[in-house]
């Protein structure tokens, strides 16, 4: 199959293949996502999704906003339900019952159900090899049940968990790197992307799919319930995550990395946390030395990729 183009005009007369009337929240990043990925190519695709904001919002009772195979998976094993199900898809062809179609195998879960519960199915899958996509919409808490803290919450974030006051003052701990977690397992593709650049999310996706094995996709999901902002600002949260380097986005490919995108003038942290009620607290004279911190780590992590590509 040839790549599909990857024109405006022409993905905007395709087929939605996830359709309107799921019941996320008003300007959720999650749907945005998932709309790019699968409008991405014209492959048959299965998909596994894990418990979270997504799967709930998305199949209730009789109906569902998935026009693909889709099938709900716990928190702890979406990587493991895709796996067994492209498993069973190459041994049903081996055996001659059903004929080769180019199936692709997708997994989709928030940073809960994918840095933290179902990180050991993920593991799993990527160390055994399967020819699989898992893809991470990552929001940065977990928004479905309350915006609890999880290992992608960023330093600094007020949650239910790690609420901001006397005691302490928000997560004093900063966000697990998962994809560089997910590069040391030596899988063909690892990526990072943004709904904010769609020319480069969708491209990364095509990529994944050309190549036989384990990939895995993080991407930035804004949540304007759990990061109190606006219900129309995704995109451009998204596109700020990108342009102070919070969310750079890159790939690494059989070990080798390549910045995919640079931000033009890479901008200060504070600009990524201002407008979002849950670092309000940072601002607050006696907590200065947090958004130091913050803005130090995030320097660290961008000097850190700009030396792995040059290193090639």
């Amino acid at each position: 199959m040839t790549t599909k183009p990857l024109r405006l005009k022409e993905l905007a007369k395709g087929e939605d293949r996830f359709a309107h009337g799921h019941r996320m929240c008003a300007g959720c990043g999650a749907p945005i996502v998932v709309k790019q990925v699968l409008m991405a190519t014209d492959y048959p695709i299965i998909a596994s999704n894990a418990t979270g904001c997504l799967e709930v919002s998305s199949c209730i009772q009789q109906f569902t906003a998935w026009k693909i195979p889709w099938i709900h998976s716990a928190f702890e094993n979406a990587a493991a339900t895709i796996s067994g199900v492209e498993t069973m898809y190459r041994s049903l062809v081996k055996q001659g019952k059903i004929e080769e179609q180019n199936v692709k195998f997708v997994s989709f879960a928030g940073d809960g159900g994918t840095y933290d519960i179902g990180f050991q199915s993920l593991s799993g899958a990527m160390e055994r090899g399967h020819d699989m996509m898992y893809i991470c919409y990552d929001n940065g808490a977990y928004m479905n049940t309350g915006i609890q803290r999880s290992s992608a919450t960023p330093f600094g974030a007020n949650t239910t968990t790690c609420p901001a006051g006397d005691a302490i003052p928000g997560k004093l701990q900063h966000r697990k790197d998962l994809t560089r977690i997910m590069a040391a397992h030596g899988i063909p593709y690892v990526a990072q992307a943004s709904p904010a650049n769609w020319m480069d999310l969708m491209k990364k996706v095509q990529k994944a799919f050309e190549i036989k094995g384990p990939k895995f996709l993080n991407v930035i999901a804004p949540c304007n319930r759990g990061w109190r902002t606006k219900t129309d600002d995704a995109i451009t949260l998204a596109k700020i995550a990108f342009e102070t380097c919070y969310w750079p986005l890159f790939e690494i490919e059989n070990g080798v990395t390549k910045i995919t995108s640079k931000p033009k003038e890479k901008k200060p942290l504070v600009d990524f946390l201002k407008p979002q009620g849950r670092f309000k607290h940072m601002f607050a004279p006696e907590n200065e030395w947090m958004l130091v911190q913050a803005q130090e780590y995030v320097d660290a992590q961008w000097e850190r990729l700009l030396k792995d590509e040059a290193a090639g």
